[in-house]
């Protein structure tokens, strides 16, 4: 990521895992709209894949996958990839990393940093989930539900990240990575690492890599 362009600013209310010592924003290239795979393309080659290359992935197929998770396609009123229901943009869209942990800003199609600490780890519950060098999380924000008390509430979040990780999938399918969705996870560690509040429910999770060779 040390080419993306950089933008600095002190996020609202601090970080988890200790003072920033990096940047704090990142601005993400401009989603590539002529990428070339079909969507029966990407379906005919939709898989689960566990293992993965320990190269990085480019920023702009970070950039791409990330629009193409959760991002802002009809500006004008902030319309989304994904529906969710009742309009409620509840999912929220976080990438773990080595060097930290990052929530993406799909309004400004950008990074803002959260925590510096290397959180993949609580991406666990199977050791291969850690090897890849990006980890997605979708977390649903169950306060704009009614509560995560409320159990329509946490189906309905469960939904729309459902809704979510498919754009992932098919979206990795095109750009020829490697990926699978996963439920588990240490949702206690991933709460306090990301700085959740009791309403933000860790609901998936997508490790993302090349494939191996």
């Amino acid at each position: 990521m040390k080419h993306l362009a950089l933008t600095f600013c002190l996020l609202l209310g601090g970080t988890a895992g200790g003072s920033l010592s990096a940047q704090d924003v990142v601005t993400l290239p401009k989603p590539r709209m002529e990428r070339p795979a079909t969507l029966m393309q990407a379906l005919s080659s939709r898989q689960s894949t566990r293992v993965f290359a320990t190269s990085p992935l480019s920023e702009a197929d970070l950039a791409d996958l990330l629009w193409a998770a959760n991002g802002v396609n009809r500006p004008a009123d902030g319309g989304r990839t994904a529906p969710s229901a009742l309009n409620r943009q509840d999912v929220d869209v976080y990438v773990l990393r080595a060097d930290g942990a990052f929530r993406y800003d799909a309004t400004r199609h950008a990074l803002a940093r959260v925590a510096t600490a290397d959180l993949l780890p609580a991406a666990g519950g199977q050791d291969f989930a850690a090897t890849a060098p990006v980890v997605i999380v979708l977390v649903s924000d169950l306060s704009k539900f009614g509560g995560p008390a409320d159990e329509g509430a946490r189906r309905m979040g469960a939904l729309d990240a459902g809704i979510v990780a498919q754009n992932v999938a098919l979206f990795c399918a095109a750009a020829r990575l490697a990926t699978v969705p996963r439920a588990s996870m240490d949702t206690a560690a991933l709460r306090a690492g990301l700085g959740l509040t009791d309403a933000q429910e860790p609901m998936l999770n997508l490790p993302v890599g090349h494939f191996a060779r």
